[in-house]
């Protein structure tokens, strides 16, 4: 048994020697050990001090075991220990381990070495170090911790090695961390030199970072570091350059009091300061200052002066300065007169800077390219290409060679003077001269052709580009969608963005606006929509272009309600609508006669911070007065003339339409006469309103007086002019006048269009002159302007004569030349076809006009209506009526009252309710004498099939309005059927349609001696029109 315990704890201890020692035993085996490590680990840096004392110590070390016991705990007990011997060998010993032997660096060893070598005085061997420490990439918090830790305990002298730390970070230009080590050292009270703190200032200010800048003046100023002229210099520089010149003049003077005398670079910073916030007589008085202190100027501040004297056109002072500095026996470099020459050409003085420029040159200056190309540039500008291209001529012959920026410049200027074929011969040259044009120079021409529609040249120059290995931006891109849109070429356009998608060029809002607003223009909104959609997919937000967009497009397209929705989604994004969209929405709710809505938009712009000008102002009033509501209209007149705004020709003339259109004349003269008055020109849309509105009233003499005074105001009669007074002439039957004004027409060249080919084709139809008609009718074919209108002019006039074979075949010849009949075509021969009693022809025709996908309107549902009417197919009109109703389209009173009146005449007496019962619940009223004959065919009607028929609507799901219910009962009542009136009450109160409290008491039991004709004829009235 002992012997298999002894065998177990012999196994035990194989697996776990460890576990089978005494506790006591074991805490000191870890001790021993601990002691054994820590002697060896001292054993190792005495072996390594002492190979270090020797000259060769690289190769003693490489080839001694110690070396193998090397770790950053070891190392940096050597370095610790060894501060006494040469530093440089202690740096050759860190190396050595650092880069020979792989051993990983630590924070302190860097620290230590650093601070010995600053101590030494071995700086380029400690920045060498601090460099190094540095690229470990650890946050500078530790690494400035771990140097003060060192610096402490091992005596550092003086700061120098946190003015290195400081410098290494400044050149690794990381000027957080280089800040953050001066603020850490001051609060570990080291201060830095002032040398140290004036170079990390001007760093700091050079790159921008202000608010470390401030952090570092006022961390100086706690550490009481007395400021010199470069630190004064820079503070100045840094409020001049956030435009607090005066602050930084303030503290010029201050420095002075405090006895640090500002030197001439501070005194130009200020002067600088003060030429670029504009404010140049203060420079000027600054200089004067600056002299007067025994400073003389230099170069630099009358390059100054003159650049701000350029800049604020004071260009005679700016020569006198550039005179003093020839005066005073100095050449002023190139930037001097460059400002100079720059200045003169911005303000158009060609001659006077090319005199500078010639003096330049006299007095031995050389120009170099940057000056050649600023003038080239200017130039340009200004539209002087040949003095350009004479330019470009002397560099060559001054030996210097004109570059890709100078052919750029000439490029731009005949681009935007649109004389491609020389812009074009400048890529020629460059490319002659091996010179590479670059993305510029392609966007450019691009962008030129583009807009002069030349797409074809447009697209060679963009493959060149693409060619050459070049890669076209987003605006370039842009530039060719937009080319193809404005010319209608959706599809190209599209085609574009796909590549420009596949070339990884990723479109922006503005090439989506593009494409967006071509799309709406073309009024193609689902598929503008589509890259709407697109646009946030991609993360992009619409701006307001883009709202407006489609805002514009559907106001065009009449859909208002999906315009709104459009506003709305705009409001709610946040983006605010300006004036365009207003004017578009206001003109799109006039056009659609929703002057409500258009008073409710005008109204809401102040809402949004929009000031409605005269425009708005006469977009609301063209569109009141073109809708009759010419009272509102003068209120706006009055509105806008009392917020200060003028009205122009065109509110005037929207007004004076407005009041010909509906017959008032006299009040369209008085404003005639207003606007005169006030010294606003009626032009010639005045006269051509004032003659259609006289011609409209029959007063023809009057019309042809104005326009025969027209050439004696200095107004020239156009196509619109002659157009309204030869349909005066022929709507009075005076064909005869119509042509001598049509000769008139041609002596003053003006050429016919097609409206006033119309009005003659109309105007000989009527006069029964077919033959004439249809002369001018071939005429119109062979000028290629036949229109719709104008067909719809000849087959009116043969239909008139009763020839319907001939304007069948007019309808023909239309479709043969691709002129698409319209409404009024069919309406037309629909009308006539019905009169002629040929009403199934008129069924083709309609059944033809919805093929070609033209909404029958309520006119031709009308016309066809009454057709069937008088060929008594009752079946066939209510077909028609139910077909009307399904397609949404409005039924006007007529129709209404034919319908009842077709249902009453074929005994169906509870459709005829139903029908009348639906008039009176939309408003609809119905002639008398209809309302009359439903009464009494009502009434002759048997009570039991009166009630059966009630009781069908119900079973119908009908139900009579109570409006239709109390028509009915007063009827019965005034025609003296008191019994039908209570019956008919009763199961109507039965049916719930009628209310028992809503009729009087004695409604149906008033005495039928009170009634007689004359109140039953004030109920119809009343009931009916």
């Amino acid at each position: 048994m002992r012997m298999v315990r002894s065998y177990h704890r012999n196994i035990q201890f194989f697996k776990n020697p460890s576990s089978c020692i005494n506790p006591r035993k074991r805490f000191r085996r870890v001790k021993f050990e601990s002691f054994c490590s820590a002697t060896h680990k001292d054993e190792t840096v005495e072996e390594i001090t002492a190979i270090l004392k020797r000259s060769n110590w690289q190769y003693l070390l490489q080839c001694s075991p110690v070396s193998k016991s090397l770790d950053p705990d070891v190392v940096h007990s050597v370095l610790k220990r060894n501060q006494v011997i040469e530093p440089q060998r202690l740096l050759g010993f860190f190396n050595w381990a650092q880069y020979r032997k792989r051993v990983p660096y630590n924070l302190d060893s860097f620290s230590l070495l650093a601070i010995t070598l600053c101590n030494s005085r071995h700086l380029n061997h400690a920045h060498a170090v601090l460099d190094s420490m540095v690229e470990t990439r650890r946050p500078h918090v530790e690494i400035l911790d771990s140097v003060v830790k060192c610096y402490r305990e091992f005596n550092g002298s003086g700061v120098v090695v946190f003015e290195i730390l400081i410098d290494v970070y400044k050149k690794r230009r990381l000027l957080n961390e280089a800040a953050g080590v001066f603020l850490g050292a001051k609060s570990n009270s080291f201060v830095v030199d002032l040398v140290c703190c004036n170079t990390l200032l001007k760093d700091l200010l050079n790159c921008h970072r202000m608010e470390l800048f401030w952090q570092v003046c006022n961390g100086m100023l706690e550490a009481e570091v007395v400021p010199d002229v470069y630190t004064y210099t820079t503070l100045i520089n840094a409020h001049c350059r956030a435009g607090n010149v005066k602050e930084g003049e303030r503290m010029l003077f201050e420095m002075e009091e405090k006895g640090c005398s500002p030197n001439l670079v501070t005194y130009n910073v200020v002067i600088c300061g003060f030429c670029r916030v504009g404010d140049i007589q203060e420079a000027i008085k600054l200089k004067n200052y600056m002299v007067e202190k025994g400073l003389v100027p230099d170069k630099y501040t009358r390059t100054i002066l003159i650049d701000g004297l350029c800049k604020h056109k004071r260009l005679k002072e700016a020569k006198l300065l550039l005179d003093d500095i020839y005066a005073m026996g100095l050449r002023p470099d190139e930037a001097t007169c460059a400002a100079l020459i720059d200045g003169l050409l911005k303000q158009n003085c060609v001659k006077e800077a090319f005199q500078v420029k010639e003096e330049m040159v006299a007095r031995g200056n050389k120009l170099s390219n940057f000056t050649y190309n600023l003038i080239v540039n200017r130039l340009c500008k200004i539209c002087k290409m040949e003095k350009a291209e004479g330019l470009v001529a002397e560099m060559t012959e001054m030996g210097l060679k004109p570059d890709t920026q100078t052919y750029n410049l000439l490029i731009e200027g005949y681009c935007k003077e649109l004389n491609m074929m020389m812009a074009y011969q400048q890529l020629l040259e460059m490319k002659k001269r091996n010179l590479e044009p670059n993305v510029f120079t392609y966007g450019v021409l691009i962008n030129a052709f583009c807009h002069c529609q030349d797409l074809e040249r447009a697209n060679c120059v963009f493959k060149e580009m693409i060619s050459r290995g070049l890669k076209p931006n987003a605006v370039i891109y842009t530039t060719l969608i937009k080319g193809h849109v404005l010319e209608g070429k959706y599809e190209e356009s599209i085609r574009i963005l796909k590549e420009m998608e596949k070339n990884k060029v990723p479109p922006d809002v503005f090439c989506y606006n593009t494409v967006i607003r071509g799309l709406s223009k073309a009024q193609k909104m689902e598929q503008a929509n589509d890259y709407l959609v697109k646009m946030a997919e991609k993360g992009l937000k619409p701006n307001l272009y883009t709202f407006g967009s489609f805002i514009v497009g559907y106001c065009a397209a009449g859909e208002m309600q999906v315009a709104r929705e459009y506003f709305k989604n705009m409001i709610e994004s946040a983006v605010t609508p300006n004036d365009v969209i207003f004017k578009a929405m206001i003109d799109g709710y006039c056009k659609q006669c929703d002057t409500v809505g258009a008073l409710s938009i005008f109204r809401c712009m102040t809402e949004y911070g929009v000031l409605p000008d005269l425009q708005a102002y006469n977009v609301l009033i063209h569109g009141l007065a073109a809708n009759g509501i010419i009272q509102e209209a003068m209120q706006m007149l009055s509105e806008l003339v009392d917020k200060g705004l003028v009205p122009d020709t065109f509110t005037y003339n929207s007004l004076i339409s407005g009041f010909c259109e509906q017959g008032d004349t006299e009040k369209a003269f008085q404003l005639h006469e207003g606007m005169s008055q006030k010294g606003i020109g009626p032009d010639i849309a005045t006269y051509n309103a004032l003659i259609k509105g006289l011609c409209k009233a029959g007063d023809i003499g009057r019309a042809r007086e104005l326009f025969d005074e027209i050439p004696e105001r200095g107004l020239a009669r156009d196509v619109v002019t002659y157009g309204m007074i030869m349909d005066g002439y022929c709507k009075m039957g005076s064909l005869m006048e119509a042509f001598q004004l049509w000769d008139g027409m041609k002596l003053e060249a003006i050429r016919p269009n097609d409206f006033v080919y119309d009005i003659l084709i109309d105007g000989c139809c009527d006069g029964g002159d077919i033959e004439k008609a249809q002369s001018l009718f071939l005429e119109m074919l062979q000028k290629g302007f036949a229109s719709s209108s104008s067909f719809n002019a000849l087959i009116g006039g043969l239909c008139k004569l009763g020839n319907l074979i001939e304007a069948n075949k007019l309808l023909a010849d239309m479709v043969d030349i691709h002129v698409v009949p319209d409404h009024t075509t069919y309406t037309t021969l629909i009308d006539y076809h019905c009169k002629r009693g040929m009403i199934k022809e008129a069924e083709q025709l309609f059944l033809e006009m919805k093929k070609r996908n033209l909404m029958p309107t309520v006119l031709t549902y009308t016309t066809l209506l009454n057709g069937h009417k008088s060929m008594g197919n009752i079946s066939e009109m209510f077909a028609l009526f139910d077909e009307m109703v399904a397609r949404d389209i409005e039924v006007d009173d007529v129709i209404w009252s034919e319908m009842v009146n077709a249902h009453l005449k074929g005994g169906d007496l509870s459709k005829t309710l139903i029908l009348f019962d639906e008039m009176m619940s939309k408003g609809v009223k119905m002639s008398e004498a209809l309302l009359k004959e439903l009464i009494d065919r009502i009434c002759r009607v048997d009570v039991s099939d009166l009630l059966k028929s009630l009781h069908e609507i119900e079973k119908q799901g009908f139900k009579l309005s109570l409006d239709t219910c109390r028509t009915l009962l007063c009827g019965f009542r005034e025609t003296g059927k008191m019994d039908v009136a209570a019956e008919v009450s009763e199961s109507m109160i039965k049916l719930k349609w009628v209310p028992e409290s809503s009729l009087p008491r004695n409604f149906v039991n008033e005495d039928q001696d009170n009634l007689n004709s004359e109140s039953f004829g004030d109920f119809l009235k009343q009931t009916a029109i």
